[in-house]
């Protein structure tokens, strides 16, 4: 009985974004661990013993920042190897139609912009993962270049424009999330008409804000997510399924 009310819950999400004109995905750790990339909360995660550093804490301390990128390169090396998984074509699919104006992200991994959507089209509201910047003035760094170094020394990076300390392009915690894209997924939370989430707890805020605002503006909600979040009682349509399962018939 259970699969025959997933595949019916299946059936009614492709009925429902036809039906719709303009799609908002936003998507979490869910639709990632599908191409073997780790989440947070999964029992047993390298993540818990590989924990970001606080932000305060790399700010202020050189060892904190050595500890920081032994880290990072530590979590790069569980994951290097992921893909982009059914569930990221399928979305991609969705912006490439001009159906969707863009994804909203919370994850780091870079797998929404391997899948072919435009960078510009990606607004990853804890940052990106795949590079580094210079917290003095912005210069972008690559981790091709900055691990070897890192490597060799045991020496945190700094900046090669103006020396600053130079960190993974990740919000930690503790530092400011990034307004600019906060505001555009805020603008199109208000502008849909369906708002897609795939594979995100909805527990993070402000960022679990946005399913709320697109409800209250007359947007259907659609929650697609393994495990119960608090915001199903609200939702359209609520499927637990992996998301490349529900998500298939889009890149077909």
């Amino acid at each position: 009985m259970m699969q025959d009310e997933t595949e019916d819950a299946i059936a009614e999400l492709h009925a429902m974004l036809d039906r719709a004109d303009r799609i908002v995905s936003f998507t979490g750790a869910g639709i990632s661990t599908e191409s073997g990339v780790p989440d947070f909360r999964t029992a047993g995660s390298p993540w818990m013993v590989n924990k970001p550093i606080p932000f305060e804490a790399f700010v202020h301390s050189r060892e904190a920042r050595i500890e920081a990128w032994r880290r990072k390169f530590t979590m790069d090396d569980h994951y290097r190897d992921a893909r982009p998984n059914v569930g990221h074509l399928a979305l991609a699919r969705l912006v490439a139609d001009g159906r969707s104006p863009a994804i909203v992200t919370q994850n780091i991994d870079g797998l929404h912009q391997a899948s072919g959507v435009p960078g510009d089209q990606v607004i990853e509201l804890h940052g990106n993962g795949t590079y580094a910047t210079c917290l003095d003035c912005g210069w972008r760094h690559e981790l091709a270049a900055i691990r070897p170094a890192f490597e060799e020394t045991g020496e945190p990076p700094a900046c090669l424009m103006c020396t600053g300390p130079v960190k993974s392009a990740t919000i930690s915690f503790g530092q400011a999330m990034p307004q600019e894209a906060m505001m555009r997924a805020q603008a199109l939370a208000l502008e849909c008409d369906l708002f897609l989430v795939v594979g995100s707890s909805l527990v993070v805020y402000p960022a679990a804000t946005l399913p709320v605002i697109a409800k209250r503006q007359g947007a259907k909600l659609v929650i697609l997510n393994r495990e119960p979040t608090e915001l199903d009682p609200i939702a359209d349509l609520v499927i637990r399924a992996e998301s490349g399962k529900a998500l298939a018939p889009l890149v077909s």
